[in-house]
This record gives C-alpha cells, sequence and structure tokens, in this order.
C-alpha cells in the first residue's frame, strides 16, 4: 500500500505545471467513486442493516479521507509553485479519517489509468506534434526548396539572360562592324569607280585634246603648207611678173633708149675735126615729162669741142615725151642714163 500511496504521491508530483489540469479529472473520478459507493451501501443495507452500516460509515470517512487527501496533496503542490502561480488558499478541511484500502487502491489504480491515458495522450499528442513539426519542418524544407529551385530557376534565367543579352549585344556589335565594313567596301570601291571613272575621263580628255592638238598641228602644217605653197606660187609669179617687168622694162628702156638715141644722132653736128678714135659719154638727167634737166661730161673724148657738140645734140633732141609712156617704175629708171658719143654712132 504504502507503494502505491509513493505511486500516486510521485503521479501528483511529477510535473507541478499540470496540477491545474490533472485535479479536475481526479475530482471528477472520485464524485463517480462516492456515487458508485452509495449505490453499494444502498444494497446492501436491505439484506443485512449492521454491516450496511459499518460499510456506509468507512465508505463515507474513506471519501472524505481521500478527498482531504487530495486536497492536502494539492496544497502540497500549490507550496511547492508558490513562488511562480498562487491559486487560492483551499477552505479548512476536517481531520481526515483514515480511509480503507480497497477505496484507495481503486482510486489509486483510476489515478494511475489516468496517468496512463494521460502519458498515452501526452505521447500520442507528442508524436502527433512531433509529426506536425516534420510535417512543418518538412513542408518549410519543401518551401525552402522550391523558393531554392525558384531563385536558382530565376538566376538560371537571369544568367540565361543575361547570356541571351550578351550574345545579342555581341551579334549586333558583329552586325554592326559587318555594316561598318561592308560600308567601307563600298566607299572604297566607289571611290576606287570614281577614280577609275576620272582617270578614264582624264584619259579621254587626254586623248581628245592629243587628236585635237594633232589636227590643228595639221591644220597649221596644212596651212603652212598651203602658205609656202601660196608664197612659192607668188614668188614665182613675183619672179615671172618681175621677170616680165624686166623684160617689159628692159624691152621699154631699150626702146626709149634707142628713141633717144636716134634722136640725138639726128641733132648731132658732129665738129669738122674730130676723129673716129674720139668719144664722148654724157650724163643725162631728165624730167617726168621727158625733158631735160641737166647733162654732163661724164668720160671726156679730150676735145671740148667734141665734148661740147655732144651736150648740144642732147638739149636739142629733147624734150623726150616718149618717157611718160613708160610705167612710173620704168620712168624713174629711165630718168637718168649715160650716153657714148662715138663719130660713127651714139649708145
Amino acid at each position: 500500500m504504502s507503494k502505491r500511496r509513493g505511486r500516486l504521491v510521485a503521479f501528483f508530483l511529477r510535473d507541478k505545471q499540470e496540477v491545474g489540469y490533472v485535479w479536475p479529472a481526479i475530482l471528477a473520478v472520485l464524485v463517480h467513486a462516492v456515487v458508485v459507493m452509495f449505490s453499494v451501501i444502498n444494497l446492501e443495507g436491505k439484506d443485512a442493516e449492521p454491516e450496511s452500516s459499518s460499510i456506509v460509515h468507512a465508505t463515507l470517512v474513506s471519501t472524505e479521507t481521500y478527498t482531504n487527501q487530495a486536497q492536502q496533496v494539492n496544497d502540497d503542490q500549490a507550496a511547492m509553485s508558490a513562488s511562480s502561480q498562487s491559486p487560492p488558499e483551499p477552505p479548512p478541511q476536517e481531520a481526515p479519517a483514515p480511509p480503507s484500502r480497497p477505496l484507495e487502491e481503486a482510486v489509486i489504480d483510476q489515478a494511475e489509468e489516468l496517468a496512463a491515458d494521460r502519458d498515452t495522450q501526452a505521447l500520442e499528442q507528442a508524436r502527433a506534434e512531433a509529426e506536425a513539426q516534420a510535417q512543418r519542418r518538412a513542408e518549410e524544407a519543401e518551401r525552402q526548396a522550391l523558393e531554392a529551385a525558384a531563385r536558382e530557376a530565376e538566376r538560371a534565367e537571369q544568367q540565361a539572360e543575361e547570356q541571351r543579352r550578351r550574345e545579342e549585344l555581341a551579334r549586333q556589335e558583329q552586325e554592326a562592324e559587318a555594316q561598318r565594313r561592308r560600308k567601307e567596301e563600298q566607299a572604297r570601291q566607289a571611290q576606287e569607280t570614281e577614280e577609275q571613272r576620272r582617270r578614264e575621263e582624264e584619259q579621254a580628255r587626254q586623248a581628245q585634246e592629243a587628236e585635237e592638238q594633232r589636227r590643228r598641228e595639221e591644220e597649221q602644217a596644212r596651212q603652212a603648207q598651203e602658205a609656202a605653197e601660196t608664197e612659192r606660187q607668188r614668188r614665182l609669179e613675183g619672179q615671172a611678173e618681175a621677170a616680165a617687168n624686166a623684160r617689159q622694162a628692159e624691152q621699154a628702156a631699150n626702146s626709149f633708149i634707142s628713141i633717144v638715141r636716134r634722136a640725138v644722132e639726128q641733132a648731132w653736128l658732129i665738129p669738122g675735126g674730130a676723129s673716129d678714135t674720139m668719144s664722148a659719154t654724157v650724163q643725162v638727167r631728165l624730167g617726168p615729162s621727158g625733158e631735160v634737166l641737166a647733162t654732163s661730161v661724164a668720160t671726156s673724148s679730150g676735145d671740148s669741142a667734141f665734148d661740147r657738140s655732144a651736150i648740144q645734140a642732147v638739149e636739142h633732141a629733147a624734150p623726150f615725151t616718149e618717157l611718160r609712156e613708160l610705167s612710173s617704175e620704168q620712168q624713174r629708171n629711165l630718168r637718168q642714163f649715160n650716153l657714148r658719143f662715138t663719130p660713127g654712132d651714139v649708145r
């Protein structure tokens, strides 16, 4: 019995924090036990009155005793937890009578059953809480894993996006570089084409200028040749004309001189003492109309009478009007001439 009481006390004192909800359960059990005892007492009183009174007395004492003992345990528990909890003090109880052992054992058994049930419930509750906590941890781990996966996916997507952006940027740069090179090549080709066109134009211009120069030179050569030919013809014609004029002038001069000689010969009176060897040259200068402007002895015969007769012959034969029939040039050439007088001839 003392062992049972020790277990009961140990049960009551197991956890001072659980007093608040253990005692109501114990009190409920005690109430049911009292009801059962009253029922038993009534049944026994019908058969044996004395024994019933004794049992009733013992039972009541036992009930009150257990209640007082429970209250005492509660007081002890409250005293132990006075620092943290301050429950109201229980009302004073009468001194309990020694309880009957069967009732005490029944209460202890019920208390142990309640404790076992409570332990089972606590275990189940702990297991449920552990499972719930494990579930929460699993859910939290799953949530964290999902979040980590989401973050990883987002990071991977960001990296992929960054990679795409870099690739796009590199592609755009490559395309821009290719476009720049194409434009440079097009500009270079256009420049080469323009330079080639300019060279061809320059070559064409130079060829045209060379052709024009050749034509000019040919034209100049032709003109020079024509001019030379014309000049040659002119010279030839001039020479021919000069020759003709010279011939004409010579003929005219000869004809005029012949006329003058004949006229002078007709007018010359040769002196009687002149010999055939005498000769005198007289210089005659005529005017525009053929009149004699002056006469002089260019070469004397040695005989003044002979010389004077020659001069007189010229003066008497003048004027020589045939001079006006000649050209001006012929007149200029024939307005001065010499006449050589010999007794047999005048030349």
